[in-house]
């Protein structure tokens, strides 16, 4: 494979600052102001998950398949605040200029991008360009729904109805690969809360990996890859597991047994 391939995800949590503040709650602590917006969520929509605008991004994962490199890695480290951690996304973009593939990045990880980066002021200019600064980003950019700049797996299989979305961690299991292990989106937040975010970490990192192995699937059923080049693209992605001995790796290495 000759072009970059960013494959993406990101880990949130409650913005309860952004809550703070719209809720005129100046003086509340993180519980009141929780409880205020999980009830107010709730009668508007049924659950208290909230608005991609009061999202805050605790962790982006990435796999980068460059030249003859295969990379997977959460940007920053623990300690990287939110501004940062987008900045330096929006950075590999610009640096890369690379295919950007997610599941369900159209409907969820890029608005919340959208809006942190509006809050904090980042740049993002090759994102953004339909032909501003590069004509050819006229035709070929990453806010085209219909069209593979951005790929957004889920979107795309269910052929842009979301009638027929289906979940990551179920694909991934149906075509052999191990799928979600032992945290899913709805713990986030709890784990964030009790200092787990190397936990948040790892577990995004997986979700990246499962959706690379499901790209390329894609990209053989495309014609993009033949049967050969699939065979050496999961090879490198064994490969690479096999040099981790981080404990994530460790447990999707030996949950992958197919």
């Amino acid at each position: 494979m000759n072009d970059a391939t960013l494959v993406f995800d990101i880990e949130t949590i409650p913005d309860l600052d952004g809550g703070r503040r719209l809720l005129d709650l100046p003086h509340a602590g993180d519980e009141q102001v929780w409880t205020a917006m999980q009830a107010l969520r709730v009668a508007a929509r049924g659950n208290d998950f909230q608005p991609a605008h009061l999202q805050r991004i605790v962790a982006i994962s990435c796999v980068l398949r460059a030249g003859n490199d295969l990379k997977v890695w959460s940007l920053g480290d623990e300690t990287t605040g939110e501004a940062e951690l987008v900045q330096r996304f929006f950075d590999g973009i610009e640096r890369y200029r690379p295919t950007i593939v997610s599941w369900n990045g159209g409907g969820f990880d890029l608005p919340v991008l959208h809006y942190r980066g509006l809050i904090h002021g980042v740049q993002a200019r090759a994102y953004w360009d339909n032909g501003i600064f590069d004509r050819d980003a006229k035709w070929n950019n990453y806010l085209k729904r219909y069209e593979f700049k951005h790929t957004d797996l889920m979107d795309v299989l269910a052929l842009y109805g979301g009638r027929n979305n289906a979940p990551l961690h179920e694909i991934a299991v149906l075509l052999g690969f191990p799928g979600k292990l032992g945290m899913d989106g709805s713990q986030v937040f709890d784990a964030y809360k009790r200092g787990g975010l190397g936990e948040i970490r790892a577990y995004c990192e997986t979700d990246v990996l499962n959706t690379w192995l499901v790209y390329l699937r894609f990209q053989r059923m495309r014609g993009v890859l033949t049967a050969e080049e699939l065979a050496d693209e999961i090879d490198l992605a064994r490969r690479f597991l096999a040099a981790s001995s981080a404990p994530h790796w460790v447990e999707y290495a030996a949950a992958w047994t197919s």
